[in-house]
C-alpha cells in the first residue's frame, strides 16, 4: 500500500528556474514521444513499448530533450507516455467488444505548457538534510549543474519514499512524495455499518446501524465555489475563448487548495466517526455517471458538478483501506423516494416494477413523511435505503436505525 504528500515548493529564484525548466522538458520530451508512437501506429498498427520509445529516443537519436533529465527520470516520462498507448488499445479493444460506447481518441500532444517529472526513489539522495535530485549530461554541460537541492520534510522516513514527483499547477511548483505505508490495525467490527448518501448542502449524510447519525455540512464549500465562479466571470467578461491571466491562476489555485482540504477533513471525519465507533463497514452510494448526465438546471449543475464529491469518495476508500475497513460502493436509485421505515421495495434504475409507488413521500427539502405520518430527515431516509441495497449481501442488521437518528442528526460543519 502506498501513500502520497504534497509539498508546496518554496525556494529561490535559481532553484524556481531549474523546475521550470525541467518542467518544461518534460512537456516536450512527451510530445517526441507521442509522435513516435503516432507515426508507428498510423504505419503499423502497432504501439511502441516503453523500451522501444527509451531506446529511439535515449541511446539511438540522443534526443537533446531526453538528455536534459537524469536517465532514470527520462525513462518515467517516456514511460508513461507508453502507458497512455497501452491504455488506448484497452479501450478500442473493449470498444469493439461493445464494453464502452465511446470511441477512444489517440493520445495527443501537450500544447506547450509544463509537464510532471518523476524521480525514482534510487536516483535522489539525502545529504545533510536536504534532498539531491540529479540533473541530465546536457544541462551540466550548458549550466554547469549537475544537481540540484530541496529540504526533506520532517515527517516522512527517507528510506520509505519509492518515487518524488515535481507537480506543476496553476503557477506553483509541488513535490509530491510516493510512500510506502502498512495496514493500520482498527479494533472494528465488519457487521458495524456506516452508511453514506451525498448531496450539496448536505455534503454527506452518515446514518450507521448503531445509532448514530451526522451530516457534514455543504453550505461552506457550496459558497466558495460560487465566490470562485463569480471571480472567473468576471475576469473573462469580454475575453476571447483561452484567456488566461496570472491572477486567474492564483484565485483557481487558491481554490483547489480549498477543496483539496475540505476533501481531506470530510474524509477524516468520516474514518475518526468509524474508528471511535468500530464500524467496519462504509456503505457509500454513487451512481456511475451521474455527474457527466446531470440534469438539474444550469445553476444547480454548477454546484453539483464541480464540488469534488467523487475525489472524496476515493480519499474515504483510501483511508478504509488503510485502516482495514470494508468500503462499498452501490447504485441509489429510488432510495430517496422510497419510505425506509416502511421497508418500500427498492428497485434498480431500469427495472421499476409498472406501477410502483412509494408510501411515503418527500413533502418539501430535507423533510419526509412516512406512510406512519413520521416527520424524518430526507437525506436521512435516503442514507438508510443505500444501507437496504446491499443488507442481504453484506449480512448487515438495520434494525438497529431508529426514529430518533433518522430524525435528528448532528449537523457539524466542515471547517469548525
Amino acid at each position: 500500500m502506498f501513500g502520497c504528500q504534497q509539498n508546496l515548493i518554496r525556494a529561490d529564484s535559481e532553484i524556481k528556474a531549474i523546475v521550470e525548466y525541467l518542467c518544461s522538458e518534460s512537456a516536450k520530451l512527451s510530445n517526441c514521444g507521442t509522435y513516435y508512437a503516432r507515426q508507428l501506429y498510423f504505419k503499423t498498427g502497432n504501439i511502441p513499448n516503453r523500451a522501444q520509445l527509451h531506446k529511439v529516443l535515449g541511446t539511438e537519436n540522443r534526443n537533446r530533450h531526453y538528455q536534459a533529465f537524469y536517465s532514470d527520470t527520462a525513462q518515467q516520462i517516456l514511460t508513461g507516455v507508453a502507458e497512455a498507448f497501452k491504455s488506448f488499445l484497452g479501450l478500442m479493444k473493449a470498444f469493439k467488444n461493445g464494453v464502452i460506447t465511446d470511441r477512444p481518441k489517440l493520445p495527443k500532444y501537450r500544447q506547450g505548457g509544463m509537464a510532471l517529472v518523476t524521480f525514482t526513489g534510487r536516483s535522489v539522495k539525502l545529504k545533510n538534510g536536504m534532498l539531491r535530485f540529479p540533473l541530465g549530461s546536457k544541462v551540466k554541460a550548458w549550466f554547469g549543474l549537475d544537481a540540484f537541492y530541496l529540504p526533506m520534510p520532517s515527517n516522512l522516513d527517507f528510506h520509505e519514499i519509492r518515487e518524488y514527483r515535481i507537480l506543476p499547477r496553476n503557477g506553483c511548483f509541488y513535490l509530491e512524495f510516493v510512500y510506502k505505508t502498512t495496514e493500520i490495525q482498527s479494533d472494528v467490527d465488519l457487521a458495524r455499518c456506516l452508511m453514506i448518501d451525498h448531496g450539496i448542502d448536505n455534503w454527506l449524510t452518515c446514518v450507521s446501524n448503531v445509532a448514530t447519525s451526522f451530516i457534514v455540512d455543504g453550505r461552506h464549500i457550496k459558497s466558495l465555489n460560487q465566490g470562485y465562479n463569480k471571480q472567473v466571470a468576471f475576469l473573462m467578461k469580454g475575453k476571447a475563448n483561452g484567456f488566461w491571466s496570472k491572477r486567474l491562476a492564483s484565485i483557481t489555485e487558491r481554490r483547489n487548495r480549498q477543496m483539496r482540504d475540505a476533501v481531506n477533513k470530510t474524509a477524516r471525519k468520516v474514518i475518526n466517526h468509524c474508528l471511535n465507533n468500530q464500524i467496519g463497514t462504509v456503505v457509500f452510494g454513487w451512481n456511475k455517471g451521474q455527474k457527466n448526465s446531470a440534469n438539474m438546471g444550469s445553476k444547480t449543475n454548477q454546484k453539483f458538478v464541480q464540488i469534488p464529491t467523487g475525489r472524496l469518495k476515493d480519499r474515504i476508500a483510501q483511508l478504509c483501506g488503510q485502516y482495514g475497513l470494508r468500503f462499498v460502493e452501490t447504485e441509489e436509485s429510488y432510495s430517496s423516494k422510497a419510505s425506509f421505515v416502511d421497508n418500500d421495495l427498492l428497485p434498480t434504475f431500469g427495472e421499476k416494477p409498472e406501477g410502483w409507488l412509494p408510501s411515503g413521500q418527500r413533502i418539501k427539502r430535507g423533510l419526509y413523511r412516512t406512510a406512519q405520518g413520521w416527520l424524518i430527515n430526507a437525506d436521512c431516509n435516503g442514507c438508510a435505503n443505500i444501507g437496504r441495497k446491499v443488507a442481504v449481501m453484506l449480512g448487515l442488521d438495520l434494525s438497529g436505525i431508529g426514529r430518533g437518528q433518522l430524525s435528528g442528526p448532528l449537523r457539524q460543519k466542515l471547517w469548525s
